[in-house]
């Protein structure tokens, strides 16, 4: 009930976040590239170059979480395996860049940061229960798994022929 609204916000967040950090480290690759900028005697080409890998790396970084989260949101389902690694990478960077830019840039960007942490988390930890097929007993089985007169099917296996839900009785006169 709340995972989906909270998936479409993490996903659009996500991405309009992957443009920013994609475009500012872009820009400033450029700006170091035009103004021939040295940092402590290193080559500028160096450091332009490595600007603008960050810019795609970071950039696709954040496109992936959110294509995960948008996953989520269309398929109304937790995120699973290696999509959940990924939103659990992407809050904790929220949570280590909230903590180093609350300093020098101000605290309007630690809030951003802080509520898209919080969205995440609450994205990974809501639980929308599944609701049983109709005719579920409160064991889980189902019709499918009754024989005649609602009682399991024959041998005490299900019809899927996998083990049965009790312990298995060898028939009288087996060694």
């Amino acid at each position: 009930m709340v995972r989906r609204p909270v998936a479409w916000v993490v996903a659009v967040v996500l991405f309009v976040e992957a443009l920013g950090v994609a475009a500012l480290n872009w820009i400033l690759g450029e700006v170091v590239h035009r103004q021939r900028m040295s940092l402590a005697g290193t080559d500028p080409d160096v450091v332009s170059t490595s600007s603008k890998v960050a810019a795609l790396v970071f950039g696709l970084y954040f496109a992936v979480c959110g294509l995960v989260a948008l996953l989520v949101a269309i398929r109304g389902r937790r995120p699973a395996g290696f999509g959940r690694i990924l939103l659990i990478s992407a809050a904790v960077v929220h949570g280590l860049l909230a903590a180093l830019v609350v300093g020098p840039v101000g605290w309007k960007a630690f809030v951003f940061l802080i509520v898209v942490l919080a969205l995440i988390v609450l994205l990974l930890m809501t639980y929308d229960p599944v609701e049983a097929p109709a005719g579920a007993g409160p064991g889980g089985t189902g019709p499918q798994d009754a024989g005649p007169g609602g009682t399991p099917a024959e041998g005490g296996r299900p019809e899927g022929g996998g083990p049965a839900a009790g312990p298995v009785v060898p028939p009288a006169g087996a060694s």
